[in-house]
């Protein structure tokens, strides 16, 4: 069994109305997609994973939800194995050309 910590889905802030809901700090945006606030920092230092920015006078981090959502779907898109379309095994089978000839 795995040592890491569990995010439990009823600690994931819920969809609320578009004034109290729309904007998550690190904590619940990790949460939020199932990984550590500490990953969530590296990927922001290396200007990887969802896109980020500082709200208020203290400059907290901020995300906003349906950015995550969007970063989500792009990830979705991106890998083979969720989208039939980038799959090699998908591809038709390459013939050689003979240059010989």
């Amino acid at each position: 069994m795995s040592t890491r910590s569990l995010f439990v889905p009823s600690a994931v802030p819920g969809p609320t109305s578009a004034e109290g809901g729309c904007f998550l700090n690190v904590k619940d945006a990790a949460a939020y997609l199932g990984i550590s606030p500490h990953t969530l920092y590296v990927w922001r230092h290396r200007r990887q994973g969802p896109p980020s920015f500082r709200m208020g006078p203290r400059g907290r981090v901020m995300y906003r939800r349906t950015a995550l959502d969007d970063w989500i779907h792009e990830q979705e898109r991106a890998d083979s194995r969720s989208n039939p379309a980038l799959n090699p095994l998908s591809a038709p089978p390459q013939r050689r050309t003979n240059p010989a000839a």
